[in-house]
């Protein structure tokens, strides 16, 4: 059964697409309110279990995936890819700085995006801006420019191929850390794979010895992986709310866990309303222009109660703003005392043009890092974890790295549809150098 939340309604609505047919519109939100949920409640709430250990020390986030998912993309090569990379940095980061890794995919939901034009100009051309594939295509024409709400039907179908996709993965033996030199096999010999299979090979060790011994390894055989998007499209999160049989409360049930972009995170707006009244764990984007009264007042709406792991904090200040920016925000809420996960959103921050293609440099990413850690570290406070734009594939999208990308390379295979990723090789470079920091400063 779907149970709406008509508050949200009442609310200043940001970024939704314009739908020349409403009428249409309903139909399909209808459709969508009686296909089955794409997660559960025992799911989200073993998540948001998760994200309280996280905001306590006891474990780590790892949150990666595309910037914005493609229906083209959304095969079992590119989906295997992204998980067998994020796997691959959990690894990283839990062998190396010995701390759990809590696993979220920008995956099965993330198609999306809000833009800061609603329309783009070519050659004199005026067209309505890509907003993801969810909502209209990427080809400057005025045909797949124009929202069409048939379109979230697709996503939902997606959704759930990835989602099943996703578990299969998780539980059918591809996570088997057992299998750690499998997931490196096909990618060129460099300085980052060498460390990787160095760290496999005292995994193996490990493992060697722990059987033995006569342990069991039997629970590293599988993971659990969890979705999130961003929670734009309300219409859509909307139609996904399902209750809970046992609990009876109200989940939207479109990905484990929720967040509230920068460009929408109004405490008096729709998005923040809507998901106000929903139990999953959620998170915010905080961004430079973010105030320590704004944060608490998100608090206020968000997680009033103070539930642990319901409510995460994802800054994106940028490289030269997060040491001065970042601290005010964090004493705040540490003053208030109800607890808040803290994420480290190295990319928004850090993004700028190169010969006409958007990009960031590995250096202000690391740097952003860098910066929240210390700033955690001064307050008394604990970061929780990491939120990456990455791909399993060998793209040319972000400045740097031991291989190093320069800007002549960066047309050389420049595939994201919005904005650039951390390619497979750069975002086992980040694990390396985060877990190095973990062990450091914490």
């Amino acid at each position: 059964m779907n149970e709406s939340i008509p508050s949200w309604k009442a609310k200043p609505a940001l970024h939704q697409p314009a739908y020349r047919d409403p009428a249409r519109l309903r139909a399909v939100i209808e459709q969508i309110r009686e296909l089955p949920p794409l997660i559960f409640a025992p799911e989200a709430d073993a998540l948001m279990s998760q994200l309280a250990a996280a905001g306590e020390g006891r474990a780590f986030v790892l949150q990666g995936g595309d910037c914005a998912e493609s229906f083209a993309t959304s095969g079992e090569e590119p989906i295997r890819a992204k998980v067998r990379t994020i796997l691959q940095m959990a690894i990283v980061l839990t062998y190396s700085a010995s701390v759990p890794v809590v696993k979220i995919g920008r995956i099965a939901g993330q198609y999306a995006k809000p833009r800061t034009h609603a329309t783009e100009v070519r050659h004199g051309v005026a067209l309505p801006s890509y907003f993801g594939d969810a909502v209209n295509g990427y080809e400057f024409t005025a045909e797949a420019r124009m929202p069409d709400p048939g379109r979230l039907l697709t996503m939902y179908s997606r959704s759930a191929a990835s989602l099943n996709l996703i578990r299969a993965l998780s539980h059918g033996g591809f996570a088997d850390v057992n299998l750690v030199h499998e997931w490196n096999r096909g990618f060129a010999r460099n300085a980052a794979y060498e460390r990787y299979n160095e760290m496999a090979e005292e995994i193996d060790r490990a493992l060697r010895f722990i059987s033995a011994a006569g342990a069991q390894a039997h629970p590293l055989t599988t993971v659990n992986f969890y979705s999130s998007h961003e929670a734009l499209l309300l219409d859509y999160e909307d139609a996904l709310i399902r209750p809970d049989a046992l609990s009876d409360r109200l989940y939207d049930t479109s990905a484990h866990f929720l967040w509230i972009g920068e460009r929408t995170r109004d405490p008096e707006g729709a998005h923040v309303e809507l998901l106000s009244q929903v139990a999953n764990p959620i998170g915010v984007k905080i961004g430079p222009n973010a105030t320590p009264g704004e944060c608490l007042r998100l608090i206020d709406r968000l997680n009033p109660d103070g539930v642990p792991g319901r409510l995460t904090f994802i800054t994106r200040m940028g490289a030269g703003n997060v040491r001065h920016l970042l601290p005010a925000i964090v004493e705040a809420v540490r003053s208030d005392g109800r607890p808040v996960t803290w994420i480290c959103d190295p990319m928004h921050g850090n993004t700028f043009y190169a010969n006409g293609f958007k990009t960031r440099r590995m250096a202000d990413v690391l740097a952003e890092i860098a910066g929240f850690f210390d700033v955690h570290r001064a307050a008394g406070t604990v970061p929780g974890g990491i939120h990456i734009e990455l791909t399993g594939d060998d793209v040319t999208e972000v400045l740097g790295g031991s291989n190093e990308i320069l800007e002549e390379h960066l047309p050389q295979r420049y595939e994201t549809l919005v904005d650039p990723r951390l390619n497979h090789e750069q975002a086992l470079e980040l694990a390396f150098e985060v877990a190095q920091i973990l062990r450091d400063r914490c």
